[in-house]
C-alpha cells in the first residue's frame, strides 16, 4: 500500500491533469485552491466558485477539508465561511475517494440535490420549500454578482488575495456591515 504522502500526490496531480484550474498555496502540496465551475443543469451554471482544499496528514484516509471563497446561495452551505454540509465529506469518508471524486461528483451532486432539511443556510433552505423559482432566481443571482468567471480567474492578486484574507470584508459592501473598514 502507498503511503499517504505518495497519495496526496498522485491525487493531486490527477486533479492537476483534468479540467480544473489548480492554484498551490505557499510550496506544500496540502493546501490549493480548485476553479469550479457550477454544473450545466443546474440554477448555479455559469458561476466559478474558487475552492480552498486542505489535504490533513492522514489523507486519503482522513477527508480534505473544502470551503467555497465566494459566495454562494445554497442551503448546504454556509454563505459566511463556505463551508460545505456533505455526509461523504464530512462522515463517511473513505480512502477509495479521491480528489477528483470530489469535483466531479461529490460537490456537483450537493448543487444539483440540495439538501434543505440539513441546512447551513437557513434563509436558502426555507426560500427553497417555499418557492423553488425564487430561489433559484437568487441562486442565478449570486452566480453573476459573486462567481464571475473573471473575478475567479484574477491572477494578478486583486481578488484573491482580498478573499484570502476576508471575504466578507470584499463582497459585503452593499449589505449591512457593523461600520466603516478602517483604513
Amino acid at each position: 500500500m502507498s503511503s499517504p504522502s505518495k497519495r496526496r500526490e498522485m491525487d493531486l496531480m490527477k486533479l492537476m491533469m483534468s479540467d480544473y484550474k489548480v492554484e498551490m498555496i505557499n510550496d506544500g502540496m496540502q493546501s490549493f485552491y480548485v476553479h469550479f465551475r457550477g454544473p450545466s443543469d443546474s440554477p448555479y451554471h455559469g458561476g466559478v466558485w474558487k475552492v480552498r482544499v486542505e489535504l490533513p496528514d492522514a489523507y486519503p484516509y482522513k477527508a480534505p477539508s473544502i470551503g467555497f471563497l465566494n459566495k454562494m446561495y445554497h442551503p448546504n452551505v454556509d454563505e459566511t465561511s463556505g463551508s460545505i454540509c456533505l455526509d461523504v465529506i464530512n462522515q463517511t469518508w473513505s480512502p477509495m475517494f479521491d480528489l477528483v471524486n470530489v469535483f466531479e461528483v461529490f460537490i456537483p451532486q450537493l448543487l444539483l440535490y440540495p439538501n434543505p432539511a440539513d441546512p447551513l443556510n437557513r434563509e436558502a433552505a426555507a426560500l427553497m420549500n417555499r418557492d423553488q423559482t425564487a430561489y433559484e432566481q437568487r441562486v442565478k443571482e449570486y452566480c453573476q454578482r459573486y462567481a464571475k468567471p473573471e473575478d475567479v480567474g484574477t491572477t494578478s492578486g486583486e481578488i484573491s488575495s482580498d478573499e484570502e484574507l476576508s471575504e466578507d470584508e470584499n463582497d459585503s459592501s452593499d449589505e449591512a456591515v457593523a461600520g466603516p473598514v478602517d483604513p
